[in-house]
């Protein structure tokens, strides 16, 4: 697996002239319109990166695209890889090691979700706190020498960044809630006694991504910071038939 990511890495370092990207950002469904804020240089499809999986989700883009973003050098995944699509967990998560080793030191992630807590409405902003990863370990299997083979996971989620967040949101009177979401493999939306399961052991919101990119950034040492869109709501008497659109 090193040897693929390597290559992948040379591969980026050829096309973008070694751009060395300082924050990596995961655009999550419905949400790659980020790149029109990007003083974009490269836009790099999936398909042209070697070893690289296809996004087969609609909503999601499949590009890679290298730019400037509030004075930053950013590396953004326009289209994640998700576990329901049928890739591997090393597959899945083989962006975030390249991302590492082009130079990013933080990593910005985001989702759309559905919300179980009873004090969320639809179009909520609700900053991830902590996960409960309910899909296979992305560090199974032999351990990549990017890390531990036992990452501390007590701080999944910077609580500096969560702190600057918080802030930047009571200066623009932008209201964002805090939680914990949860990671299912998908791709069925739950039913509502899952829903109601969630809600038990502790989540705030579900989804289908975030927590093994989030894994394997802490397995590097990348300090992460996640926010979650409730599109859904799974909770007694709100939960309606729901589509991807």
């Amino acid at each position: 697996m090193l040897e693929k990511i390597n290559e992948s890495v040379k591969f980026l370092n050829l096309k973008t002239k070694e751009y060395k990207p300082k924050i990596g950002i995961i655009l999550g469904t419905g949400l790659g319109g980020l790149v029109d804020e990007i003083s974009i240089d490269y836009t790099i499809p999936y398909e042209n990166i070697p070893h690289f999986p296809l996004s087969t989700v609609e909503g999601h883009s499949g590009n890679l695209i290298f730019g400037n973003l509030a004075n930053q050098r950013i590396i953004a995944m326009q289209g994640r890889f998700h576990y329901y699509e049928g890739y591997n967990m090393q597959l899945i998560t083989l962006p975030i090691r390249v991302m590492k080793l082009l130079g990013i030191h933080k990593l910005f992630l985001s989702n759309a979700s559905g919300g179980v807590n009873p004090n969320f409405e639809i179009g909520d902003l609700m900053i991830i706190k902590d996960h409960i990863n309910l899909i296979p370990n992305p560090l199974i299997g032999q351990n990549i020498n990017l890390g531990p083979r036992f990452p501390d996971m007590s701080q999944a989620y910077c609580s500096k960044l969560i702190k600057k967040a918080e802030e930047i949101g009571r200066k623009n009177n932008i209201l964002l809630k805090k939680g914990v979401y949860i990671a299912l493999t998908g791709p069925t939306l739950e039913t509502p006694a899952e829903y109601k399961y969630m809600r038990i052991i502790g989540g705030d919101t579900v989804g289908m991504s975030t927590a093994p990119e989030v894994i394997v950034a802490r397995h590097m040492d990348i300090p992460c910071f996640a926010i979650s869109i409730i599109t859904d709501l799974g909770v007694d008497g709100k939960i309606q038939e729901v589509t991807h659109e």
